[in-house]
């Protein structure tokens, strides 16, 4: 897993609300045992026709679409069934971070341990960030924040919280298992003390 500690980058905005798992990958492509490639299937649906052709007006298909790595999503992201398969598209699509106002508990809990950043906003932060579109911001782990432009002084700052351990993961660029894997030793040798 890629280590996360600040990224600058154009935000996308896909303002629908209840954008669930299937629409983020349809079901048809959960049959695979590998996680490779699932980038491909990220919004299958809403990116191509019945045929299989391309959707140009979908945004996701032109370049600023391809070349954000923030995602600004409506409210109640990731809903839906649980699947693993869905950060994974996110993530392999090109986003390291989903924010929204409302995020999943299940697909907020898989986002983090693959390495894709959920983020919570309230309402405000939230609905300033959906009128952004294409806009450069700041998401800053280390510190927590999120940072927008400003007029040569600086811009709004929006605080966010995420839970402790899985900042620490991301920050360190490993997941749970690797997470413990570092941690051997140390439990080795609690173990042989008690």
């Amino acid at each position: 897993m890629e280590a996360f500690t600040t990224l600058t980058g154009p935000i996308l905005v896909l303002p629908e609300q209840n954008i669930d798992t299937d629409q983020i990958i349809p079901g048809r492509y959960l049959t695979t045992t590998r996680f490779e490639g699932l980038g491909e299937f990220a919004f299958a649906d809403w990116r191509f026709d019945s045929a299989g052709e391309a959707r140009s007006e979908c945004v996701l298909n032109q370049p600023r679409g391809r070349l954000s790595p923030i995602l600004v999503a409506g409210r109640n992201f990731g809903c839906g069934s649980s699947r693993e398969h869905a950060p994974r598209a996110l993530l392999e699509f090109g986003f390291r971070v989903v924010i929204s106002s409302e995020i999943a508990d299940i697909f907020r809990s898989n986002a983090l341990n693959v390495g894709l950043l959920p983020i919570v906003l309230p309402e405000p932060q939230h609905g300033q960030l959906l009128e952004m579109d294409g806009e450069a911001v700041t998401v800053d782990l280390e510190r927590s924040i999120i940072t927008l432009p400003g007029n040569g002084n600086g811009g709004d700052v929006f605080p966010f919280t995420i839970d402790r351990f899985a900042r620490h993961c991301l920050l360190q660029g490993m997941d749970r298992l690797d997470f413990l894997l570092a941690e051997a030793p140390a439990i080795t040798a609690y173990e042989e003390r008690t």
